[in-house]
Order: C-alpha cells, then structure tokens, then sequence
C-alpha cells in the first residue's frame, strides 16, 4: 500500500516507526491530459516496483489521492524530505517524472503550483546522511547534476544539458527496465540503478532510430561526485569501458550497487555486510585502475585476497539463512556417529565454512566484480 503523507506529522511517526529504503515518486505538471496519462502510468510502474520491495513509498503530484488541501507540491516535497531520519545505512530514492526548463541560468522540474530549482533539492538533501538516488526524467534536466552531485549520491539526468527541451522519453523506459530481468546483465538476480539506467538510454536510441529523427535527449549518469556524468555508450555490460582522465575514479560502481527492488539475496545481507561488500568491490575497482602498474603475479595476489573477502560475506549470509527444511545456523545438523565411526570432521568440504567460502560464494563474488 503506498504511503501519502497528508500532514508532516504522520511522516514523522511513519519514519520514527520503521527505518528503511524510502521512494519518492513526484509527478509534476503534465501540460495536456496526453502527457498526464504518460506521467502516471511511470508513476504506477515505479511505484509498483518499490511497494513490491517493501519501501515506504511517497507519491506527490496528480495521481496522489490524499494530497492535503491547500498546501502544494513544492511543500510536499520539502517537508517529507525534512522529515526522514538523517541518518540510515537505507537509501532515498528521488524520482522526478514530468516536464523541466531552463533559462540558460537556472534547471526547473515543473509543477503544479511553484517549480523546483535544482538548487532547492539540494539543500533539502544536504542533511541526510545516507545513500540518495535522484533520476530526473524531465526535459533540460542535465543540470541537474551540476547542482545534486555529491558522495554517497547517484544522479541520473534525462539529457545532458539544459538545451534538450524536448519532451524526454527516458522515463517511460526507465520505470520499465528497472524491474525487467532482461535489464540485470550481471545476472546476479537484481536490476541495479546502473542496468536500469543502460537499458533505458538503449531503447531510447532504439526510439529514435525506429522513428528516424534525431535524438533529443542523451541521458547521464554520475555517482563519483564530480559533476560530469556519463552516457550509456560509456559501458560494455556493468563496466565502463574508456578511462577517466588523469585515472580517475569513473562513474558506474555505485549505481550498480544501488537496487530499487533488491533480490532475496541481497536483502539477506545486513547493513554492516553491504557497507563492507561495497567497500570491496571500491577496491577492487582501484585494483583494477593499478593493473598496468602491477606484475601479473602481484595483481592476482591482490584480486583473489579481496574476492576471497566478498566471497566469505557471500558464505556467512548463506550460513544464516533459513530454509523449508533446514534450522536458521552456520553449522548444519549432523547426524550422531555409529559405532566405531569417529565425529564428521566440521571443517570438510561438505560443511564449508565462513574461512572456506563455498564454491556458491566465491561464483556470487566474482558475477558481482567481472574480470
């Protein structure tokens, strides 16, 4: 069931109540009755999508049923932003589906009532301490980055720049690929923001293709924080494929760690083993950056000490979870031992433990890092 916040104090109790992933979904000022069909069937997806992950949802703009009478859009959406708890390991998801402007001096997400500047968003997110996922699919939503990008932060743009005025399309395909299987190229059973965010730039090339017009809008996506963004022509699968300059961090790694509608694998792991899971595959994206400077013997060494290290998060999330016909524990039951036979041996191979990651574990940290 989707949560509408018709006063700032019901946010306020729902957040103290329950700390999780949070999804804001604002559908702005649709224009003609034709564009506001196409917003609120994104909306629906999208929505759909995080309801079925369990995230406490947030729908403002047309479509949102409870709205409180008299207070608008702009408000709603500062006030439940100011009204979640600054600090959690769980993400906040901002998507923005709707028409945007530009000035040559100032980016706009239009809505019913006053607009919001980029700059506004940014204030409004400037307290929160955890993970923040922005996908602005307006029109002239390019700079949007310029202003959002930050650490901790993944920002997805419809165009590159604020010249691409045209009705932007990417939201229709991104709040399809989000959940689509067919999206998850590492097949590690989860649709990242990452694939969510390639496959929608590839059908909206294929959009254009098919029609034979000129494309108008080329979306980007940074999640280092310097402001720059990437285009979808950037990747090769999950892995960018040209070098930054001067080697420097390239985007993409932490929007294929962020999962709108993570797998039950996934939600297995705890906060803790996520943030260090994360911390890895870091490393092993600067590894992978320091190859050349590496002896191929002095390279491996490295790559298989911290794939051993993913490998046992993999192992101790396994060991405690719970299945039909086997109890909640690290070790399984064993059977008492007959006559003459000495006690199983619980460190062999049919028993892995978390030191000896079984071969299920090692396959799901390398499908997360491919070399």
């Amino acid at each position: 069931m989707t949560v509408l916040l018709p006063l700032v104090l019901a946010c306020v109790a729902a957040a103290q109540v329950e700390d999780r992933p949070v999804v804001l979904v604002v559908v702005g000022a649709p224009g003609t009755a034709e564009y506001g069909m196409q917003f609120d069937a994104w909306a629906e997806r999208l929505v759909k999508t995080a309801e079925t992950a369990q995230a406490q949802v947030v729908r403002i703009g047309p479509g949102a049923t409870e709205a409180p009478a008299g207070e608008h859009d702009l408000a709603r959406v500062q006030a439940t932003l100011a009204a979640l708890p600054a600090k959690s390991p769980h993400p906040v998801w901002v998507l923005l589906l709707g028409h945007g402007t530009y000035d040559r001096r100032k980016a706009m997400f239009n809505l019913e009532g006053p607009d919001l500047s980029a700059d506004e968003l940014n204030e409004w997110l400037k307290p929160l301490e955890r993970p923040i996922a922005v996908i602005n699919c307006a029109s002239c939503s390019g700079p949007f980055i310029n202003a959002l990008a930050g650490p901790n932060r993944v920002i997805v743009t419809a165009t590159r720049s604020g010249s691409e005025q045209n009705f932007a399309r990417f939201g229709e395909f991104f709040s399809q690929t989000i959940a689509d299987p067919r999206s998850d190229l590492d097949k590690d059973q989860q649709v990242s923001l990452l694939e969510a965010f390639l496959a929608a730039s590839s059908r909206v090339e294929e959009f254009y293709k098919q029609e034979r017009r000129l494309a108008t809008e080329h979306a980007l996506l940074d999640d280092t924080g310097d402001a720059l963004g990437v285009q979808a022509s950037w990747f090769r699968g999950v892995r960018a494929t040209r070098a930054a300059k001067d080697n420097a961090e390239i985007d993409g790694l932490r929007a294929n760690q962020m999962h709108l509608q993570p797998s039950p694998a996934e939600v297995q792991l705890s906060p803790e083993q996520v943030a260090w899971r994360d911390t890895l595959e870091a490393d092993l994206e600067k590894l992978r950056r320091r190859k050349s400077e590496l002896t191929e013997s002095d390279y491996y060494t490295e790559l298989e000490g911290v794939l051993i290290q993913l490998a046992r998060i993999y192992a101790e999330s396994d060991a405690k979870e719970p299945t039909a016909d086997k109890p909640a524990s690290s070790v399984p039951p064993q059977d008492e031992p007959k006559n003459g036979e000495s006690p199983p041996d619980a460190s062999s191979p049919e028993q892995p433990s978390p030191e000896t990651p079984s071969s299920d574990a090692k396959q799901r940290a390398l499908r997360r890092v491919p070399f």
